[in-house]
């Protein structure tokens, strides 16, 4: 399959959930760029923001362990409502009201990824890898928009929350699909705050010591190399500018192309 044919999966930040005018400008670049090409699209998605709502309404303090939410299986319940819920929901109506076929779905579906614990301290947090393509594969063939939240549901049967970026890269994996992270930055900033067109693991490492790359920016440029290291390269940049969107699309150089 060429480049310019592979399905392109874009994960989506949790924060895009909640500014509701980002959310008719994705949409409405993706409907524009449907109609004039033939690529195959998919989404990821996470939802923490919506997560911790959820939470702090029922009075649960959420703790975390090297960044990662413990999630005790009594509340996976709150979390997977959350996530395969509310958040996967409103994503399909803005999708489905920009006349998009969005089919909403979870890791587990048609047994799309295995997922396994990743840590008993941790709680209801699971790893994920590709297991079975045939229902993506279908979807996409068919000409609908698959809207996938990181549940998923382990051999024991019980629900697992998946970090999402984790569940990208699998998916990505599973379908051979591009990969976009599309978060609230345009890109990696250098020292003079402009874009840097291209980062690789050496430039990344000098710029995370010099702490010009830093923080959450720290964390996101991480998860684009380890998927970079499996996928070849993967693309980071913002949902804030809907000509921008059209331009990554369509193949053009926008934000920070990550590389192995």
């Amino acid at each position: 399959m060429t480049s310019a044919l592979k399905p392109l999966l874009i994960k989506l930040g949790g924060a895009v959930l909640e500014n509701e005018q980002a959310l008719t400008n994705l949409f409405s670049a993706l409907t524009a760029y449907l109609k004039d090409k033939q690529r195959p699209l998919l989404l990821v998605h996470g939802g923490g923001v919506i997560v911790e709502d959820v939470l702090k309404k029922m009075n649960i303090v959420s703790q975390k362990k090297n960044g990662l939410r413990i999630t005790p299986f009594e509340q996976i319940p709150y979390v997977a409502g959350a996530l395969a819920g509310t958040s996967n929901k409103l994503l399909m109506a803005k999708a489905l009201q920009a006349g998009l076929s969005a089919v909403g779905l979870s890791l587990a579906d048609g047994f799309s990824c295995k997922v396994t614990q990743m840590d008993p301290d941790l709680g209801a947090v699971g790893l994920c890898s590709p297991n079975n393509p045939s229902l993506i594969n279908g979807l996409l063939a068919g000409g609908h928009l698959p809207v996938i939240s990181s549940i998923g549901i382990g051999d024991d049967g019980r629900l697992y929350n998946v970090n999402a970026d984790q569940a990208a890269i699998a998916i990505c994996e599973l379908i051979d699909a591009e990969l976009v992270f599309l978060s609230d930055v345009d890109g990696v900033w250098d020292d003079k705050k402009q874009v840097i067109p291209e980062l690789g693991t050496q430039l990344a490492d000098k710029l995370i010591a010099e702490n010009v790359i830093q923080d959450g920016m720290a964390v996101k440029v991480k998860a684009a190399l380890q998927a970079a290291e499996q996928l070849g390269y993967v693309m980071l940049a913002s949902w804030k500018n809907p000509d921008n969107l059209v331009s990554l699309l369509a193949g053009q150089a926008v934000g920070t192309k990550v590389v192995k």
